[in-house]
């Protein structure tokens, strides 16, 4: 009984690291100002925190993510982007988890506040590696804010509206079992 649990985990962490690099993948508009690209992969990490929790969703955002950059002729973002993602994960993970612990009925609003948590650890996160990659140039830096935001708009929209509509359906809690 124990090893089909951690089979099972084993093949939904795979099974959502595979899913967050094809969505990260999959639609990319690139931003100039950044050399970056706004995509569905960040949906996919917050939706699947809700869905497989830690420290599985950590580990299936930072690979997934960071897969698809290097996949995607981007491998310069593959360190920061190993280390944002997973921390995403973890941040909404615990951000819906405080507010559950708060307000169990409230699991919309536990959603959405580990969604927007986890966002602004996209955009300090990739502010902070583009100093980096600038060289210290801070100003620079900044530039990267917008085309971050907007991307955080898309995985807060997009991954509150997937882990809502599979809690309702209850297929998780069928595989889960």
């Amino acid at each position: 009984m124990k090893n089909d649990k951690k089979i099972r985990n084993i093949v939904m962490t795979s099974a959502l690291t595979a899913l967050i690099c094809v969505a990260t993948m999959l639609i990319q508009i690139p931003v100039p100002v950044t050399g970056g690209y706004v995509n569905l992969g960040d949906g996919f990490i917050v939706a699947g925190t809700f869905m497989l929790g830690m420290p599985y969703a950590a580990i299936a955002g930072a690979l997934g993510s960071a897969l698809a950059d290097l996949l995607t002729g981007y491998a310069i973002y593959f360190p920061g982007t190993f280390i944002i993602k997973g921390l995403m994960a973890v941040v909404a993970f615990y951000s819906c988890r405080a507010v559950l612990k708060a307000r169990p009925e409230a699991k919309f609003a536990g959603r959405v506040t580990g969604a927007f948590a986890a966002e602004f650890v996209m955009v300090a996160g990739y502010f902070a590696y583009s100093i980096i990659l600038l060289g210290g140039n801070v100003a620079g830096a900044f530039l990267t804010i917008p085309g971050n935001l907007v991307q955080g708009i898309f995985g807060v929209i997009s991954g509150v509206v997937m882990a809502t509509a599979v809690a309702k359906t209850g297929v998780l809690t069928k595989i889960t079992k």
